[in-house]
Parts: structure tokens; C-alpha cells; sequence
């Protein structure tokens, strides 16, 4: 006897059609995305309850109420990963030229350790002023010098390691060991999420990669997991997964509902029986309203010609940081609190990690980042919205004033002393504060730790640096630390 053939349809599962294979299973895995939406209107009700079946369940992303009055709605932090060298950017020392080749007496501490001794390199690239505020800026930004008088340059910042990984860590997350909530977990845990059918927080990587550390950048440690980031590609389809309903029409995923709410009304318990399936069911429920809003979110080739031309869209080089800046203008007007783009990734000259020869690197990556930069101060400007869009630029440390090799203009790291700069929201345009030595290398005027500009931004998106907490570990933990921290008033309006 001849074996049988399977004839199931493709458009068949299990020996059923798409429809009755959904309707099958609508009391198990596929209602979870449902639970929340019923919840709202009331449907469950009864059953929105915490972890203890006492306390009423809280979407953990719903707005809250700032703790301070804000005066930035939200935050766009541009990441040069691998510390982009601040003497060769925006901090002027003109005895770098001075004393360029030679070697003197100076204490340095770089990822090859401490040394006391080395021999100076000066600028690559000329040095002007700009705007009527004067700030210096070098050639390496033509299209960013146009706009320092709204630019707030901080040139006295330094952090506890000259390491990529740990000092990646500190600058994202307060710490230089893992685990710790991310800076923009923290902004979404203390104010909640302005548009419930996006995610409150995200990050776009570059297309080499991501940066040493990976996720630990971006994670909400030990706070819950609907405050970590939603990771945005760089390339192809912005967010992956986004249609997970496969080739289902609209009409298909009304149905749908229909059978998930007949299933839901006898399948589910009195009571969620625990918080994660409280935070399993705001995660599905957001992921299906994504599918409605988010392809318009990230639908930057919608923009006018004229648009993408001043983010850098029509040119080779500038295309794809221009696209991120761009994608990042579209999200922040659509409420996501928290955008965090990176120019640079994976290692050596794929980002701003200038060991060899400082010229090739900072060229390539300054010349990718410029215009875009620039297009997107000028376009939230234009837009009215930079008053309420905090716009922050740097790497995780600086670099030497000296070469780090005998030969070569490369420089090691240096977190004694290096530059950032913030635009928009709260901040005073225009000015400088702070200053390393002659030569750049140590911070000697009102130096600014991490913490410090932690605090910055927390205060500016309305929340009190000291007092916003999670108690995990037998302690209130704080992205600032135990000790009181101030935010940097000279540069806050």
C-alpha cells in the first residue's frame, strides 16, 4: 500500500485552517496581548491585582507626575563611542602647538597605565570661533560651529575609568560595574511613557555594531523590565518582530480579538498570580498597539526632500547617522521620553577610539555625524521643539594631549579631563564651563564628575536627582549614588 501524502494546505496548521488553529489556542499564549487592553475598559477588573492579590495593579509605564517642574520632555543623547579627543574638537590649547613633537615631564593615566612623561601632539585641525557667543570649535564641525550660541559646552567633565567597558558603563548607567539601571531607565521609571502605543525608551546602534559592554548600556537592572530600552537597527526594518500576526490583514486581526476576548472570558484566574506576568502582558500588549503606530513612527522616507537633505540623507557618508537623527526628531515629537543614538560601534577606527592615526579616524567619524548633528538642532529648532528637547553630545571619556606610541599621532584615553556638550531643554546656549589644564589633560576649573551631569538631566526632565529611587538590596538605590549630588546650575536657565 502506497504511503499517504500529506495535502494540509500551506495556509494550514495542525490540520486546520489559520482561523480555527487561532481560535484553538486563543485561551493559551496568544490572550496575554489582550489581558491589558480588557483591563482598561474594565473587563477585568476584578482581576487587576498586584503579586500579594491585595494591592491594584499600576501599568508601571503610565505618566506620572514629575517630581520637580521640568523644563526638557524629553532627551536625545548622542553617544560618540570610543571618546572623541575634546583638544582636537572644542576645547582650544593653543600650547599644544606650542609644544607639538616634543617631549616634557606630565602625568598621564590612559589604558596602557600611569605615565610621567610623553611627547605632545598638537591640533589636526585649526581652531575658530563661532556664533556670537564665540565658542571655539575646530574645522572638524562646519556645520555644528553654526550652531553654538544654542550649545552648552562642558569642558571640565571626568569620570572614574579610561577604560571603554567600565567607562561605557558609568556614563550610561552612574557605575563602573553592571547591573545597574541604565540613565534612560531611570527617566521612564520616574515619569512613566507619554505615548503608550511606543516604547519609552531607545537605542540605535551604529551599523559596525554595538559597543563593548552590549546591553548592559541600555538594561534596567535591578528595576523592572519594562523600563529597559527597545533596540532600533540601523538597517532594514527599524524594529524586528513588528508583525508578529505573520501576512494577517486588518480584518484578520480584528477577528482575532474577537476569539482572544470569547477565550479570556472563561481562561484566566481571579488574580495574576504574579508580577511578572503583570509586566509579561503590558510587553505584548505594547508590542500589538506598535504594530498600528510604530511603521508610521519610523517612516522617515516620509519626510520632504528638503528635510532629509538637512539631516544629511542625500549624501554617501552622511546618510546613515542622518537617518538616525532624523528616525530620533520622529520619536521624541511622538512622545518617546528617552533616544539614545550611537556614532561608532564594535572596535578600533569603526568608532572615535583614535590609537593610531587620530586624523583618519576623527575625519571619518566627524564627517559622518556633522551635518546631521547640526540638521537636527536646526530642525527641532525650526519645529519649536528643542526648548523642550534636551540634546546631549560625548563619548565615555577624552583623550591625551600626548601621542600614546613613539610613532603616530594617535592618543590614549583620558577621564581626567574632556569635553560634552548639551542643547535645548533648560539649558543656557552659548557659554562654557568649566577647563582642563593648559595642555587639556586634567580637569582644574569647576570640575564635573558623571554624576553630575546625571544629575543635570534628571533635574531638567523634572526629576530630584536625590530623592529618585528604587529600594533594591536593602538600600534606595539612586543613579546619582548615596551621597547628595548638584546638578550643574551655570548652564541650566
Amino acid at each position: 500500500m502506497a504511503s499517504q501524502v500529506n495535502r494540509t494546505p500551506q495556509n494550514h496548521f495542525c490540520g486546520r485552517t489559520r482561523r480555527e488553529f487561532l481560535r484553538a489556542v486563543g485561551g493559551g499564549f496568544t490572550s496575554l496581548a489582550l489581558t491589558g487592553l480588557l483591563a482598561k475598559d474594565g473587563f477585568l477588573s476584578s482581576q487587576a491585582f498586584a503579586a500579594d492579590g491585595r494591592t491594584p495593579f499600576e501599568n508601571p509605564l503610565a505618566p506620572k507626575v514629575p517630581m520637580l517642574l521640568p523644563k526638557a520632555k524629553r532627551v536625545i543623547f548622542l553617544f560618540m563611542y570610543g571618546g572623541p579627543s575634546h583638544v582636537d574638537t572644542f576645547d582650544y590649547k593653543p600650547e599644544l602647538i606650542k609644544y607639538d613633537g616634543q617631549t616634557i615631564k606630565i602625568n598621564t593615566v590612559g589604558r596602557s597605565g600611569s605615565k610621567n612623561e610623553g611627547r605632545i601632539i598638537g591640533p589636526k585641525w585649526d581652531f575658530k570661533q563661532h556664533g556670537q557667543s564665540g565658542q571655539w570649535v575646530s574645522t572638524l564641525f562646519p556645520h555644528l560651529s553654526t550652531c553654538v550660541d544654542d550649545i552648552a559646552f562642558i569642558k571640565s567633565m571626568t569620570a572614574d575609568s579610561p577604560i571603554h567597558g567600565s567607562a561605557m558603563l558609568m556614563m550610561n548607567s552612574g557605575r563602573i560595574l553592571g547591573g545597574q539601571p541604565s540613565l534612560g531607565s531611570w527617566v521612564n521609571y520616574g515619569l512613566g511613557s507619554v505615548n503608550e502605543n511606543l516604547p519609552g525608551y531607545v537605542v540605535m546602534l551604529d551599523k559596525t555594531g554595538g559597543p563593548i559592554s552590549g546591553a548592559q548600556n541600555w538594561t534596567s537592572g535591578y528595576i523592572p523590565a519594562s523600563y529597559q530600552a527597545t533596540i532600533l537597527r540601523s538597517q532594514g526594518t527599524p524594529i524586528m518582530d513588528l508583525k508578529p500576526y505573520g501576512d494577517m490583514t486588518q480584518a484578520e486581526q480584528r477577528r482575532l480579538l474577537d476569539h482572544l476576548k470569547h477565550f479570556n472570558e472563561g481562561h484566566f484566574s481571579e488574580r495574576a498570580d504574579n508580577s511578572n506576568l503583570a509586566a509579561r502582558i503590558a510587553s505584548y500588549e505594547l508590542a500589538y498597539r506598535m504594530q498600528a503606530t510604530a511603521p508610521e513612527a519610523v517612516d522617515v522616507d516620509s519626510e520632504p526632500e528638503h528635510v532629509k537633505s538637512l539631516y544629511g540623507m542625500d549624501e554617501e557618508r552622511t546618510e546613515d547617522f542622518g537617518r538616525k537623527c532624523l528616525l530620533a526628531r520622529r520619536l521624541a515629537e511622538r512622545g518617546v521620553r528617552f533616544i539614545q543614538v550611537y556614532s561608532g560601534g564594535a572596535h578600533n577606527d569603526a568608532n572615535w577610539d583614535a590609537h593610531g592615526d587620530l586624523e583618519f579616524n576623527h575625519n571619518f567619524h566627524a564627517g559622518n555625524t556633522d551635518k546631521p548633528i547640526a540638521g537636527l538642532l536646526k530642525d527641532l529648532k525650526q519645529r519649536g521643539l528643542l526648548d523642550e528637547t534636551l540634546v546631549i553630545w560625548g563619548g565615555e571619556f577624552g583623550r591625551q594631549p600626548v601621542a600614546e606610541y613613539r610613532q603616530g599621532t594617535g592618543r590614549d584615553h583620558n577621564s581626567a579631563g574632556f569635553t560634552m556638550w548639551m542643547a535645548g531643554g533648560g539649558i543656557k546656549g552659548g557659554l562654557s564651563v568649566g577647563a582642563t589644564d593648559e595642555l587639556g589633560g586634567t580637569a582644574i576649573k569647576n570640575p564635573y564628575h558623571v554624576k553630575h551631569l546625571h544629575a543635570t538631566i534628571l533635574q531638567l526632565m523634572g526629576l530630584d536627582p536625590n530623592n529618585l529611587s528604587y529600594f533594591y538590596n536593602g538600600l534606595d538605590q539612586k543613579l546619582v549614588g548615596v551621597e547628595s549630588v548638584k546638578p550643574i546650575h551655570s548652564i541650566m536657565t
